[in-house]
Formats: C-alpha cells, sequence, structure tokens
C-alpha cells in the first residue's frame, strides 16, 4: 500500500500541471493516476470479497463430498 499511495502522489502533479508541455502530462497523468487508484481499491476491496465468496462455496460443496 506504501509504494501504491507513493506512486499515486507522485503521478498527482502530473495532473495540475500547467506550463509548456501541459497537456501531454496531463494526458498521461490522469489515467496513470485513476488506473492506479482503481487497481489499488480493488485490490483491497475486490479480492478479499473473492476470496470469502469462493471459499464459502468450497465449504458448502465439501461438506457435501465429504458425507457421500
Amino acid at each position: 500500500l506504501m509504494t501504491a499511495f507513493t506512486f499515486i502522489l507522485g503521478v498527482f502533479p502530473m495532473i495540475v500541471a500547467t506550463g509548456a508541455g501541459a497537456s501531454s502530462r496531463i494526458a498521461i497523468g490522469v489515467p496513470v493516476f485513476y488506473g492506479m487508484l482503481l487497481g489499488t481499491a480493488l485490490g483491497l476491496i475486490v479480492i478479499p470479497l473473492l476470496y470469502i465468496l469462493f471459499e464459502t462455496i468450497y465449504e458448502k460443496t465439501a461438506g457435501k463430498n465429504k458425507k457421500k
């Protein structure tokens, strides 16, 4: 998380860039910033939820297979 947040904060100045070449910096900075933000959020929320879902499904199916 520290690496992800550091990267996100390091790219932030590209979003608020002004002056010569600002449009190209902004064009690169915005997708990188939001992509990393989304990827970090998915890694923190979706992956643990999928683990819980798959573990629950496994426990239900494994319990049925052991009884047979």
